[in-house]
């Protein structure tokens, strides 16, 4: 079976929001814990997260909840 993966694109803040159900406070102070992955400039006050890097962090979170081993 092939695992379908969905497209990498960057995501902007409204989106990771709505992606991990943190509000923007909890997201940088994360970043600034390194709990959180930090974004990528795009520009002088532009930033974005590339999707694969929020969905791992995703699936990490609930492995981690359910008591699974990540790696």
């Amino acid at each position: 079976m092939i695992a379908e993966t969905a497209p990498l694109c960057l995501l902007r803040l409204p989106q990771v929001i709505e992606r991990v159900g943190l509000r923007r406070t909890a997201i940088y102070d994360s970043v600034r814990l390194g709990m959180f992955p930090p974004p990528i400039k795009l520009g002088r006050r532009c930033v974005a997260w590339p999707s694969d890097v929020i969905d791992t962090w995703v699936r990490e979170r609930i492995a981690q909840s359910r008591g699974e081993i990540v790696r």
